[in-house]
């Protein structure tokens, strides 16, 4: 996918809601949504009015792309996927979201922020099950186990002490003097921590 380098700020505008992309930052008073900063754009106010449901559906697709930092073509693919699966397709898209080893560095706290758990599984930081791995959108399964590569973890002390107090989703258990992260369970898409209207994204593709 095309990586996105304009300021990320200007995406959590665009959706009119904080989709926590730079970290930290994100629970402090710097954020622009802390004061409801307008959309971005020249026009925002006369784009506000127009809101049909087509709109509405494409805002909600968007906004999930942004959170989990995906290409158009790769989340058509997982909408795909999660078509051919048992249950409900947008709970188990979700589900898949969340499988994807960036997000799970991310909600293990060995990351700041999705983009920065990409960056540091791109560099090899990591491994899965003993063995090393440097792809973001692997889909992690239960009872996989990642960690910080032994010889990677003064690099990354630093940022995991910083976010050594985050709480973990109760579908992964983290041992955190080893660096270590399993998936004990299915992702539980209740314990996401956004408002996601999966019904749209499915309505979406499904015109």
């Amino acid at each position: 996918m095309g990586r996105y380098t304009s300021p990320k700020c200007r995406l959590c505008r665009r959706e009119g809601e904080k989709l926590f992309l730079k970290g930290d930052r994100c629970y402090t008073r710097s954020c622009p949504l802390t004061e409801n900063a307008s959309l971005p754009g020249e026009r925002a106010r006369r784009h506000r009015s127009r809101m049909s449901h087509y709109r509405l559906q494409l805002r909600e697709k968007q906004k999930v792309r942004r959170i989990y930092g995906i290409g158009e073509r790769q989340f058509r693919n997982y909408m795909e996927q999660a078509k051919r699966k048992k249950g409900i397709t947008g709970d188990v898209l979700l589900g898949i979201l969340e499988k994807r080893l960036d997000n799970i560095v991310y909600r293990c706290g060995f990351a700041s922020s999705r983009a920065q758990a990409r960056q540091l599984v791109v560099h090899g930081h990591f491994g899965r099950n003993g063995r090393s791995i440097d792809i973001p959108s692997t889909l992690l399964n239960e009872g996989d186990m990642i960690a910080v590569k032994k010889g990677r973890r003064d690099r990354v002390k630093d940022i995991v002490e910083a976010n050594k107090e985050r709480q973990i989703p109760n579908w992964m258990e983290k041992n955190l003097e080893a660096m270590e992260c399993q998936v004990i369970a299915p992702p539980n898409v209740e314990e996401i921590g956004y408002a996601i209207a999966t019904n749209l994204i499915v309505e979406f593709y499904s015109r």
